[in-house]
């Protein structure tokens, strides 16, 4: 069996980067015995690729005996960038390696080449954990498989900006995959979390790629479904177009996480959004069976404990420092934070901040996370609510009570667990939160 078309992924990048072959590999474009062991590469001044005293203008490694023993170690891979998790860690990889040399900044990037249902291995054992059931892995090949294919599709068109506002009275965003000029997709939660072999541990990660070998997600006009996938949605999943550019996906709908799909309130509705979120609705996602967390959720998800239901808390200082580092924005002490526009899920699209300095309106979702956060907040399904008035009326402290840790659209992985925990086929999985996709084979 093939392992499907290649893929070029962009592990880490710096203008040092450190690499240990684990077994031999051969420099390309040289008559030089094999390389093993460890490997330093550096930014010249030149610009280039600096290696054992030369300088080349890129360099690829590919193994040197043929098979799928090769492997290849490397060195202080910067996990989790800009979310509450970010860490370094060393990880291995198989397949082959190129160090190329980007601009903007100039840095080198280190390049990992391998078959792409190799690449899905790993993929759903990085996005959950390697220990979660068979049919939650199944189901994750094939969204994982379908969103790199819709990825790579749309990288040849050009980017839709449509709806995007950045005035003094207004910043409507939004942010997707965009495109690397010298690699397919990235190695991090900014596309799909990939770490090589560092936790594809378990049999069961083989079996569910080899079992959907090839099978795509793909909607009634015959097109790859950009499957999207968050951690928990909260209760009822977001549209696309709340998080994203205005396009509308069919298989991506505003549905309960539960047995009966249509029993929601209307949440974009402020009122029904504020009952939903204060409360703790039943829904696929609302767990807190710490077996069924511990197989779907690494060591450093199961950090934070609260996803379906959550708070955090600013002090008056602190929330406008946050705004003023994070949005770019000095509002002075905030007066008023309020929900203009909410998606289905109860997500806020445009957040009004109004404060001693300035008013402003911000979205979409991402953009909303950031601003109000160190890294991302978990959501931006959230109330607002000001505590403790000055004499002046200013809030000296604010809490967000918020739902769901994502943008909740496509599948919930929570929920998805629950799901596979409660006996329900990898099929059954992907028919509930991606309602009228088909399952075809791509290869």
């Amino acid at each position: 069996m093939t392992h499907g078309p290649e893929l070029n992924v962009g592990i880490v990048s710096g203008e040092e980067l450190r690499v240990n072959l684990a077994t031999p590999y051969r420099l390309e474009g040289s008559n030089r015995e094999p390389l093993e062991g460890d490997l330093t590469f550096r930014l010249s001044a030149a610009g280039r690729v600096e290696f054992e005293g030369k300088e080349y203008d890129g360099i690829e490694l590919r193994p040197a005996a043929s098979g799928n023993g090769a492997r290849f170690e490397v060195k202080d891979v910067t996990i989790g960038v800009n979310f509450h998790w970010e860490r370094k860690e060393n990880q291995s990889f198989t397949g082959g390696l190129g160090i190329i040399v980007e601009d903007e900044p100039k840095r080198l990037t280190l390049v990992n080449r391998l078959p792409v249902e190799d690449y899905l291995k790993s993929v759903i054992s990085s996005e959950m954990n390697a220990t979660s059931s068979p049919e939650l892995l199944k189901a994750h090949a094939v969204i994982s498989r379908s969103w790199l294919f819709a990825q790579l599709a749309a990288a040849k068109a050009p980017k839709c900006k449509d709806g995007w506002t950045d005035t003094a009275e207004e910043r409507i965003v939004w942010y997707d995959r965009e495109d690397h000029k010298n690699f397919d997709v990235c190695a991090d939660d900014h596309c799909q979390r990939y770490q090589g072999i560092t936790r594809q541990t378990r049999p069961e990660v083989e079996e569910a790629i080899d079992a959907t070998f090839g099978v795509v997600l793909k909607d009634a006009e015959g097109k790859v479904c950009d499957a999207r996938f968050s951690k928990c949605c909260g209760g009822v999943f977001e549209k696309f177009e709340s998080c994203w550019e205005p396009a509308p996906h069919p298989y991506l709908q505003a549905l309960r996480d539960g047995e009966n799909e249509t029993d929601f309130p209307d949440l974009m509705d402020e009122d029904a959004a504020r009952e939903w979120i204060a409360g703790s609705p039943e829904a696929y996602c609302n767990t807190r069976d710490e077996r069924v967390l511990a197989e779907v959720l690494n060591s450093y998800d199961r950090e934070t404990p609260d996803f379906y239901r959550w708070n955090v808390e600013y002090s008056r200082e602190e929330l406008s420092d946050l705004l003023r580092r994070r949005a770019g924005e000095d509002f002075g002490d905030v007066v008023e934070m309020k929900a203009l526009e909410r998606g289905t899920s109860g997500r806020i699209i445009r957040l009004l901040v109004r404060g001693t300095k300035k008013t402003k309106v911000i979205g979409k979702e991402l953009e909303i996370r950031r601003s109000l956060s160190e890294s991302h907040l978990y959501s931006s399904a959230f109330l607002a609510e000001g505590m403790d008035a000055d004499e002046h009326g200013v809030a000296r402290r604010w809490r967000l009570r918020g739902a769901g840790w994502g943008h909740g659209v496509g599948l919930c992985q929570i929920g998805a667990a629950m799901m596979a925990h409660e006996g329900k086929s990898w099929e059954a999985i992907l028919g509930h939160y991606f309602p009228g996709a088909v399952l075809k084979k791509e290869y």
